[in-house]
């Protein structure tokens, strides 16, 4: 019975899971509390729209207002709104256009067969976006419904309009979704990762412990450096968006950071390029008469520095980026790391004359150096986000 075994095993470990999740909503704000609030958010625009519509109005068509405010409880409020009016849009029509075929026609089997295929043309347009399958929907709704009447139909969209009326409410209102810290989090690991792929290569250059095998470990990381800023990038979005339309948008735009998203994100995608092709200069450097020969030169030496310098600012970058304001530190780190690549300027000619055939790695070394600090250097001296807050108490 090794089936039993292992579906009790696998069933024992879902529990288990679901439970640590419950456990880590029951503590603190996190991505299990943030759904959990939606789904109870979702229950109660359902519920109140059934309320409303369906008990108290005892309207004829009093499913499509829970059906659409249940729909509507989206990720941020800007979100419901949008998807609200292409909803309701892609109901209409369709609605409209099964009522007119089916009582010119006179036939529910023919105009079926000439609606159909027009709604489902129609869900694809762009304009309705992923809501555009509603078009059939509210097609289908009147084609399977016995009795077809204008006013039916005009039930119909004013109950799902009142329903998309109670899903933004609710979504506005009661705890509306702010994803400030996912964007924080974002940010600052990237930056941290960035800072750790930079020192990683500077313990190993002096001590002379590296190879092609350590050298593609960096390399491969850097490369998901990319990925990384890809995932800063979408959560910086969701965090604007969720601003959009919410009632706590002004106290909660005062708690992001006064510089600007968007520099901070240049900062980091020229930062994680240019990492990626110092980690691919070591790799393509990499050979065994390297390593102990380069720990004992002074520019390489030096070019450790910068990376530990470099690693230094990127943290200092990422802590002003959200609210650290000691503009001094910042200033002090920059000035260190123009030091070490003037530094490197100033070693090269020497290094270049006793180890002539080493030339091009050095030149493309100090290329990528001079290019990495140039652009950590002016963010940094841009000071840090006037004006920061912390947004530690904020929930998304």
């Amino acid at each position: 019975m090794t089936w039993t075994s292992d579906a009790n095993r696998a069933a024992a470990t879902r529990l288990s899971g679901a439970a640590r999740a419950v456990q880590r909503a029951w503590q603190g704000p996190g991505r299990e509390r943030d759904l959990a609030a939606q789904a109870l958010k979702a229950a109660l625009a359902a519920w109140l729209s059934w309320a409303v519509v369906g008990w108290w109005l005892q309207a004829p068509m009093a499913y499509m207002a829970p059906w659409v405010a249940i729909l509507l409880v989206e990720s941020t409020v800007y979100q419901s709104v949008a998807h609200a009016l292409q909803q309701l849009a892609a109901i209409a029509a369709g609605t409209i256009m099964a009522t007119g075929l089916i009582l010119l026609m006179h036939n529910r089997i023919g105009a079926m067969g000439l609606v159909l295929p027009l709604v489902v043309l129609l869900s694809s347009w762009s304009r309705l976006g992923r809501q555009g399958i509603y078009t059939a929907t509210g097609a289908l709704f009147v084609l399977t419904d016995t009795q077809v009447s204008l006013t039916a139909s005009g039930f119909r969209i004013a109950e799902a309009a009142f329903g998309a009326v109670v899903g933004i409410g609710v979504n506005a209102l009661i705890r509306p979704p702010v994803y400030l810290r996912n964007a924080r989090n974002s940010l600052s690991e990237a930056a941290q990762e960035m800072a750790g792929i930079l020192e990683a290569p500077a313990r190993s250059l002096v001590d002379g412990q590296w190879g092609e095998d350590e050298a593609n470990g960096w390399h491969q990381r850097a490369l998901h450096l990319k990925h990384l800023v890809e995932e800063c990038r979408s959560a910086v979005g969701w965090s604007r968006e969720s601003l959009w339309g919410n009632v706590r948008g002004r106290t909660l735009a005062q708690s992001l950071p006064g510089k600007d998203d968007g520099e901070v994100m240049v900062v980091l995608e020229y930062a994680a390029v240019h990492t990626t092709e110092l980690t691919r200069t070591l790799l393509e450097a990499a050979t065994e008469d390297r390593q102990e020969r380069w720990s004992g030169l002074p520019l390489i030496r030096a070019y450790a520095d910068f990376l530990t310098r470099a690693a230094e600012l990127m943290r200092l970058y990422a802590d002003s980026g959200f609210g650290a304001e000691d503009q001094d530190a910042l200033n002090q780190a920059a000035e260190k790391l123009r030091a070490t690549v003037d530094g490197l300027h100033e070693q090269m000619p020497a290094t270049v004359r006793a180890e002539p055939q080493d030339a091009s790695a050095y030149g493309a070394l100090l290329l990528q150096a001079q290019r990495l600090a140039g652009h950590l250097e002016s963010s940094a001296r841009q000071g840090p986000a006037h004006g920061a807050r912390d947004t530690a108490g904020v929930d998304s």
